[in-house]
């Protein structure tokens, strides 16, 4: 069996603006019914959790200007006050928000999520970014970014700083004796006095310990320190990595940096971005899909305002018709995973003709066809790759999440493929169930 994650790509923000399937787009702007909705579908799919991506900036890096991403309805709103909605609306579902760890000093954070812990019932999650643009960061205060491999660093430690705060209870220092009129253990509770270079905490929380004590940790890193970083920290593992080679050898290089780090590699799930492209036959499927890559100018656009934003450099200054500089390599402090690979795919090509590799480092093993072809397809890649599941990354609309969840999942799970029920209480035990 493999497990499920959905990827929703613009966090707590909006999906399908003036699309054709986009549904009642003005009326689910900053509301979280369709977030409930899709809570509710996952869980029905058996999916291990979905996931809210979130950025601290609205971008004009593409053309210096604000005008693509408020033209485009590229906002986020806070996504950790939605955790408990989501919660509320399902039983087993795993939530994870997103956290960058510069801007969320670490006692902030662990207090934070020991208390979503108990809102949701030992279901939530934190997926830890870094943050790239000099934006955000000027956002918090500062004059600039940190550098690339300094943020990893920095997260290293503010994760060791977290987990000492969330340590500061013991799991049974919760007493609340009656009789004796005792609450709480208080030789089981101690302080932190967390030194790093970075970070100082003193500690303890002053709230309890959470159902899961540590709750999930997920990271997303494709440079050598985004590796470490989650090889040594998450419980899940999520990542673009294009073809089946690829996909294999990432797994088997996070493997082994866990087991670098002391860790067993069956501690963490590695999970892998897919966009399925599903219709009732597969000659529709595929057709669909030749529409879907069709290049127009808004999807142009679109595509170099996404690398404007992953890399730092505004794409809007680059000839369509003429080569990229090649000097750009190894200049970027954003995504360096996905901008150096697309710069290495670019090279000695036009930036018009080399957009279609952009595609090629923002997902991994192609889906096409019917659900029985896509879970087909989706068997042979987990068996070629040895990852362990897929983290679906379509647009959050009722039609794409109605295609998976009651499309594809069924076949899935009548082929044995994904769960068919939660065997526990928690996320993390879910997660590590198989």
């Amino acid at each position: 069996m493999f497990h499920l994650g959905w990827f929703l790509g613009y966090g707590f923000g909006v999906y399908g603006w003036n699309g054709q399937w986009s549904g009642n787009v003005r009326k689910d702007v900053a509301n979280p019914q369709l977030f409930v909705d899709a809570a509710t579908s996952l869980e029905r799919a058996g999916f291990d959790f979905m996931m809210l991506e979130d950025s601290s900036v609205l971008p004009d890096v593409f053309g210096s200007s604000f005008e693509h991403a408020l033209r485009t309805a590229i906002v986020r709103h806070d996504p950790m006050p939605l955790v408990p909605l989501l919660a509320a609306a399902t039983q087993h579902l795993g939530i994870i928000a997103t956290a960058a760890t510069p801007f969320y000093p670490p006692f902030l954070a662990a207090r934070l999520m020991s208390t979503l812990d108990h809102l949701t019932h030992g279901r939530v999650g934190i997926n830890l970014v870094t943050a790239s643009p000099h934006a955000a960061a000027q956002n918090y205060g500062y004059d600039q970014h940190f550098e690339h491999d300094e943020r990893y660093e920095m997260a290293d430690e503010w994760i060791d700083a977290v987990t000492a705060l969330w340590d500061t209870w013991d799991a049974d220092a919760l007493v609340m004796d009656e009789e004796t009129g005792v609450f709480a253990d208080h030789t089981k509770v101690r302080y932190a006095d967390f030194a790093g270079e970075y970070y100082r905490t003193r500690g303890p929380l002053n709230t309890v310990a959470g159902p899961q004590g540590h709750p999930v940790i997920c990271q997303a890193g494709g440079s050598p320190k985004g590796r470490d970083l989650g090889a040594r920290n998450a419980d899940v593992l999520i990542a673009s990595a294009p073809g089946i080679d690829a996909m294999r050898s990432y797994t088997e290089d996070i493997r082994r940096r866990m087991v670098g780090f002391g860790r067993d590699p069956g501690d963490a799930k590695v999970l892998f971005l897919v966009e399925p492209v599903l219709a009732d036959t597969d000659e529709e499927a595929h057709a669909k899909q030749a529409r879907m890559q069709q290049v127009t100018q808004e999807s142009i656009d679109a595509q170099l305002a996404n690398l404007s934003y992953t890399s730092g450099f505004d794409f809007a200054r680059f000839e369509l018709d003429e080569p990229l500089p090649r000097d750009l390599k190894g200049k970027s402090n954003g995504h360096q995973s996905v901008i150096e690979a697309f710069l290495a795919k670019a090279d000695g090509k036009t930036l018009r003709e080399a957009l279609p590799a952009q595609r090629d480092t923002t997902g991994s093993v192609q889906l096409v066809g019917t659900p029985e072809t896509v879970a087909g397809q989706m068997a042979d890649a987990i068996a070629e790759t040895c990852a362990d599941g897929f983290l679906i990354g379509l647009p959050v609309t009722r039609k794409d999440l109605t295609e998976v969840c009651d499309g594809l999942a069924p076949v899935l799970r009548r082929r044995g493929l994904i769960r068919d029920g939660y065997e526990h209480a928690t996320f993390k035990e879910n997660l590590l169930a198989f």
